[in-house]
């Protein structure tokens, strides 16, 4: 007993002595470099560099494993690739980097602020009442041959492709939509990015497909545009053809065409809002677009 206690009190004065050694210089130096993680990490959850930094901490995880397992090979190899891989990287995705770096520059001291965002609803919620919207909107597109492209953000970030747009940042209705792709308004030849049930923003340029020269020939710059933002991130997009008025949806750099409102319906309440809470309330969001429909 009388050891344990001993033992306890040699920890509390270990503890106690490295309270004490800290410096003003040490606290200064923690919060630097504190504030200067917390704003990369805001940075890189705009871009589809979140993904790789995962990665790259997976990667650390494993090596420490090897490290502490004593895995020469897996070691060996994991050595390699940090010494020769993050240069690689670095040059992969400089476009990227560049971005942050500029953003970062363009930013105001009055923005550069430890307190997160509280709306972020992140719930399936939000999702509920845009899906009718947005399903509403397509066959009204659809009906008199409106082109239109409109992309949901799920996990990768896509602010590279929000800041060639307009922010709106507005709830999503039929007629939104059908202001913005009206044509000849200024908005109607770009996409529309949806984030957390709303419109974030119009009129945004979107990355060619990586094997564009295997696409048919007859899909449009919209499909092409589409299938190139479904190759680089997880979203799901809707295309409205101009020509035809087909709904189409592209997903993991796939299209899918043919798509009625229903069927719109169905396929975005599985891919936006989760399975036990999609199982929870498909009876009411089923009620409201019935109503929705007597209404009209």
């Amino acid at each position: 007993m009388f050891d344990s206690i001993g033992n306890l009190t040699d920890l509390m004065d270990s503890i106690l002595g490295v309270f004490l050694s800290i410096r003003f210089n040490n606290i200064v130096d923690i919060a630097i470099l504190s504030f200067i993680l917390y704003h990369a990490f805001k940075l890189i959850r705009e871009t589809r560099a979140l993904q790789l930094v995962q990665g790259i901490l997976l990667l650390v995880a494993f090596y420490l494993l090897a490290m502490l397992f004593h895995l020469d090979a897996l070691k060996y190899l994991l050595k390699n690739f940090f010494q020769w891989g993050i240069l690689a990287l670095v040059v992969l995705f400089q476009p990227e980097l560049r971005r942050m770096i500029e953003k970062l520059g363009r930013a105001k001291i009055t923005d550069l602020s430890f307190i997160p965002n509280p709306d972020s609803p992140g719930s399936g919620d939000v999702w509920t009442e845009a899906i009718g919207a947005v399903c509403e909107a397509a066959q009204n597109l659809s009906s008199t041959c409106t082109g239109a492209l409109i992309i949901f953000e799920r996990k990768t970030r896509l602010g590279e492709q929000i800041d060639t747009g307009t922010i709106l940042n507005c709830t999503p209705s039929a007629a939104v939509f059908g202001n913005i792709f009206y044509p000849n308004t200024p908005l109607h030849d770009g996409a529309v990015i949806m984030r957390d049930g709303k419109i974030l923003a119009a009129g945004c340029f979107l990355p060619k497909p990586q094997k564009e020269e295997l696409i048919a020939k007859q899909l449009g710059s919209r499909h092409r545009a589409a299938i190139g933002m479904s190759e680089n991130s997880d979203a799901v997009v809707i295309v409205v053809s101009e020509e035809t008025g087909t709904i189409s949806v592209a997903e993991n750099g796939e299209l899918t065409r043919g798509f009625s409102k229903d069927s719109l319906a169905k396929l975005l309440r599985s891919r936006l809002i989760p399975e036990e809470q999609n199982n929870g309330n498909s009876s009411t969001f089923v009620g409201r677009v019935i109503s929705g429909w007597r209404k009209k």
